[in-house]
């Protein structure tokens, strides 16, 4: 009993050294984003800002060209730029944090290098933590922070891998990830043990880890969505030249991004494709607790919550779909949603008591 007690503990002491190991690696990650934003060269930004100012052409100025091949007559007409509905802007992606430069993309790549490396140890830290009680790593606060900080990486390196340029969201990313961490490690932090009764049961493993992957991918549509509503007030005032301008700082920062228009399609597309998992972790969770204290809800705080939770991004999903709600009405939606999810975890268990209560912090 005594091996295996000084085993558990080694490990759980292992454990800690990864999480704070990739700490570490992911302030030099955050370090490398910074002077990727930084150090990108910033005259391709000055020319995209510039181009906005000018009026939208329209179809009926477009010229044509007629050209003969082989005695058949080809008609050309050149790419315009149309408004696709009243109110909006048709505007280039911006050219990504690095600015468009090799120096800014050198930067960029170390980023995501040191990012990977310390994805390995932040995953290596999880896994040495369910190892050292042979359970789910997701039994409190601090396990379930932790492992929701990995499965968020997670998402966007996968992205990356899938070629898409998302490379935008490293930074927030890992300031999050390494503010989550911080948090976890000083104030919710608990010692390795084993799980009251109610928890031992395989539904930990599947409805726990649906609202972890469900919550991770969520937060990417609420950066996604943050920094629509930034981008999208940035391009309303380039759009009018009578108004004031945005100041340089603001050029730089937001010409790199997407456009609003790419930052919406992303936010929607993201919630989308998660919210029949976050169903489906609601369904678990009513599965589990009929199995657990004989009933299917029970109108517990986290029961609600997570309910209200669902309710708010269904409204967001259709306000997204509804022509007369798109942009910044479902965008405010989106972000009043994840809020849901925030206070659904950290509010719910802390400040209010009811039968999730066991897994203290």
């Amino acid at each position: 009993m005594n091996i295996a007690a000084a085993a558990n503990e080694t490990l759980a002491h292992n454990s800690n050294v990864l999480v704070y190991s990739a700490m570490a690696v992911y302030t030099l990650a955050f370090l490398a984003y910074m002077a990727e934003w930084v150090f990108g060269s910033r005259s391709k930004v000055g020319r995209t800002a510039a181009a906005l100012t000018s009026e939208v052409r329209t179809p009926a100025a477009a010229a044509t060209r007629v050209e003969r091949k082989g005695g058949t007559a080809v008609l050309e007409r050149p790419e315009v730029v149309t408004k696709a509905a009243p109110g909006s802007r048709d505007v280039p992606d911006g050219p990504g944090a690095a600015g468009g430069t090799e120096k800014g993309d050198l930067y960029g790549r170390i980023a995501v290098s040191l990012t990977v490396l310390a994805w390995a140890l932040h995953v290596g830290g999880v896994v040495t933590r369910a190892l050292s009680v042979e359970r789910a790593p997701w039994g409190n606060m601090y396990e379930f922070s932790t492992t929701f900080a990995a499965v968020a990486v997670t998402a966007y390196l996968v992205l990356l891998v899938l070629k898409k340029k998302v490379r935008w969201l490293g930074l927030p990313l890992i300031t999050t990830v390494l503010l989550d961490l911080g948090l976890a490690v000083s104030v919710l932090y608990t010692a390795s043990d084993q799980l009251v009764p109610a928890l031992h049961s395989y539904w930990l493993w599947i409805h726990v880890s649906c609202a972890i992957i469900s919550g991770a991918v969520l937060y990417l549509g609420a950066v996604s969505t943050l920094l629509f509503l930034f981008r999208d007030r940035y391009e309303a005032k380039r759009a009018d030249p009578a108004g004031k301008q945005p100041g340089a700082f603001a050029t730089s920062v937001m010409e790199r991004l997407p456009s609003a228009a790419s930052l919406d399609k992303f936010a929607y597309r993201i919630n989308a494709t998660v919210f029949p998992l976050w169903t489906f972790t609601i369904i678990a969770g009513a599965i589990w607790a009929e199995a657990a204290w004989g009933r299917y809800w029970g109108w517990d705080p986290k029961e609600v919550w997570s309910f209200i939770t669902w309710v708010a991004y269904a409204c967001y999903l259709h306000a997204r779909a509804t022509a007369g709600w798109k942009g910044r009405k479902a965008a405010w939606l989106g972000l009043i949603a994840f809020a849901c999810y925030l206070f659904n975890y950290y509010g719910v268990n802390i400040f209010v008591t009811g039968l999730h209560s066991y897994a203290g912090v």
